[in-house]
């Protein structure tokens, strides 16, 4: 919910919406390691990701990709910017795969 209390108007169009960014993410990184836990299928986490560690937390947890909305708002290449230094970072932390980055998750945490 979020109100303008000069004009008592709902900033979002109707009284109440949905969570979306930063606010779902724990919860959607638990969704995406349940269920791909429970199914052999690709997965696609989304919620909250704004950084390159929000992506590796998902590629980590199981997820075959991943969606950017919310930070696409407030910088429209954040795509683009992610994408651009995803190997630098998976290299300086000495991850040559993603499987290497799940394996690790799980030997860790079951």
């Amino acid at each position: 919910m979020a109100i303008d209390f000069r004009s008592g108007k709902s900033r979002l169009g109707n009284p109440t919406g949905g969570l979306s960014g930063p606010a779902i993410k724990p919860i959607t990184l638990k969704l995406v390691w349940e269920a791909r836990r429970a199914a052999k299928i690709p997965v696609i986490g989304l919620g909250g990701i704004e950084t390159v560690e929000d992506v590796l937390e998902y590629l980590a947890v199981g997820a075959s990709a991943v969606q950017v909305g919310t930070a696409s708002f407030t910088d429209p290449r954040a795509s683009q910017r992610l994408a651009g230094t995803l190997t630098k970072v998976l290299l300086r932390a000495k991850v040559f795969t993603v499987n290497e980055l799940r394996d690790k998750f799980i030997a860790e945490n079951g």
